[in-house]
């Protein structure tokens, strides 16, 4: 869900550029000032939509959907060294298709040529939770001549030297579970990490197929792997961390804008030391209130799955922060209850500034969490992502 409105703004962003160029209006930086919702009114005709639970097949539905406009794999972790040091994560690649296909037979253009319709973008961050130090990058490049591509069997999405891929000698099972390595890098920061599923693919929504406004094709598919035991190295500088710990990966496609009327975002996803996970978005409309279409998927030990529905938890905000970079204000901790299934939760940013002054500024950061399952105290960590403030 989350990264629906990112990525397609970002292409906008990107039009915008290029026909301002084309027109020779000597563009500067194009600014966030324009809004997500603006940058969602596209044409979609021609594209392939999500208007419909489906049958997944795996290894294949891994890879790339050409013929949906919009696609994203996308990597967060909480990681931890032996002498205590804690590292956030964040790694995504998003697939954008420019122009609807000229017939049904929807597959991938060769990267090994140079005409395309294939856009790819990169996002890399890394929070050192010590010092308090957030480090990003964001990179474009064209799904052609090998410089960015995605492909199901064996799995490799990449971006220039960016990369998630197969572990080597693993195979992915019919199941979709599939061992992974990451490698990334950038100035001053890089991480290379191996991660190992340890509870099967969770399918949002109704199996799978995840509504995001009343709008017939207004969805995604949205697949997660929440909890990937994950071992590695991250390095910042000189110094490099030998790393353990847990990751949550997303992979999302669609074609479809979110409603008019909705503004913003606010994700979690949460990994409990009890083995339970919990994924949960609220899409916040003009007017302050919540759309419907708010939901969340909690996740047990064994991977069983419950859905929510709005209405089911509340979101309350206890403190924010400003950024000296942007001038935003973003909520940084927060309390999260269901009545229903007694949970009671404190969450709060594990560093305020874990903004990301990209293409279009958002916000996305390690996040620790305290309170109570039912009878139970629980602990953990997970990720926030927010848009629209």
């Amino acid at each position: 869900m989350k990264k629906l409105i990112l990525i397609l703004f970002l292409v906008f962003l990107i039009f915008i550029g290029w026909f301002q160029f084309r027109n020779d209006t000597g563009p500067d930086r194009v600014s966030g000032t324009i809004s997500a919702v603006n940058a969602l009114q596209g044409d979609v005709e021609g594209y392939l939509r999500a208007d419909r639970p489906i049958e997944f097949e795996f290894p294949h539905d891994h890879g790339p959907h050409p013929g949906f406009r919009t696609e994203w794999w996308y990597y967060t972790g909480n990681l931890f060294s032996d002498s205590g040091d804690h590292f956030g994560y964040q790694f995504t690649i998003f697939r954008s298709q420019l122009t609807p296909s000229d017939s049904s037979d929807y597959t991938m253009p060769p990267t090994d040529s140079w005409q395309t319709n294939q856009l790819y973008m990169g996002h890399l961050a890394i929070t050192d939770i010590q010092t308090g130090r957030h480090l990003f990058e964001e990179r474009f490049s064209r799904g052609a001549a090998g410089l960015a591509g995605a492909r199901a069997e064996p799995y490799k999405i990449w971006l220039e030297d960016w990369r998630a891929e197969l572990k080597d000698g693993a195979q992915a099972s019919s199941d979709g579970r599939m061992p992974m390595n990451i490698f990334a890098n950038m100035d001053g920061a890089a991480l290379e990490l191996t991660l190992d599923p340890a509870k099967p693919l969770v399918f949002h929504g109704d199996r799978g197929y995840d509504r995001k406004g009343a709008e017939a094709g207004n969805a995604s598919y949205y697949l997660s792997f929440t909890r990937l035991n994950t071992t590695g190295t991250i390095r910042i500088g000189d110094t490099v961390a030998e790393v353990t710990g847990n990751s949550w990966m997303d992979h999302e496609w669609s074609s479809s804008a979110l409603e008019e009327r909705q503004e913003g975002w606010d994700w979690f996803s949460i990994q409990f030391n009890n083995g339970y996970d919990l994924m949960y978005y609220q899409l916040r409309e003009e007017d302050g209130s919540l759309s419907e279409f708010t939901t969340g998927t909690l996740v047990d030990p064994d991977g069983n799955t419950t859905g929510f529905i709005h209405g089911d938890f509340n979101l309350d905000v206890l403190d924010e922060w400003q950024s000296p970079h942007t001038g935003s204000r973003y909520p940084v901790r927060w309390r999260l209850t269901n009545p229903d299934r007694d949970i009671e939760l404190e969450l709060h940013s594990l560093s305020d500034n874990q903004e990301m002054n990209v293409s279009i500024t958002y916000y996305e950061g390690a996040i620790r969490v305290e309170g109570r399952i039912g009878e139970d105290d629980v602990e953990g960590y997970g990720y926030v992502e927010m848009t629209g403030y």
